[in-house]
């Protein structure tokens, strides 16, 4: 199993990227998947998740310049990141979640299966 993120790179504030998880060894649609973002010398925080349903949750301090999809045909989940801030610059990870939870996942314990992260830098 395996969950390979991409698609960071440095962007001036106000900018966009777009975040890639693609996996191979297991179907992401079966899965809830999260994206979690951890900046130097914090903890790793959530940031948004897709799960089996479909069910979409964001973070409050991304809602609205975020948004998260799934592309089943290429089991790959996307982030795309738009008016993006200087606060907004971390290692951004991917995880998968397999449990059933009554409420979408959104701390690092509920997550089973990590990529390996990728750099977001926003310039001011």
């Amino acid at each position: 199993v395996q969950l390979q993120a991409s698609g960071g790179g440095l962007v001036q504030a106000g900018g966009s990227l777009r975040l890639s998880c693609a996996a191979s060894g297991l179907t992401l649609s079966s899965y809830a998947v999260g994206w979690f973002r951890q900046a130097p010398g914090k903890e790793r925080e959530f940031v948004s998740v897709i799960d089996w349903s479909e069910r979409i949750y964001y973070a409050d301090y991304v809602k609205g310049r975020f948004t998260i999809s799934r592309d089943n045909a290429k089991n790959t989940v996307y982030l795309q990141m738009n008016s993006l801030k200087p606060e907004d610059t971390a290692v951004y990870y991917c995880a998968a979640s397999s449990a059933r939870f009554i409420v979408v996942p959104t701390t690092v314990r509920q997550y089973n299966y990590w990529g390996q992260g990728t750099l977001v830098t926003v310039s001011s």
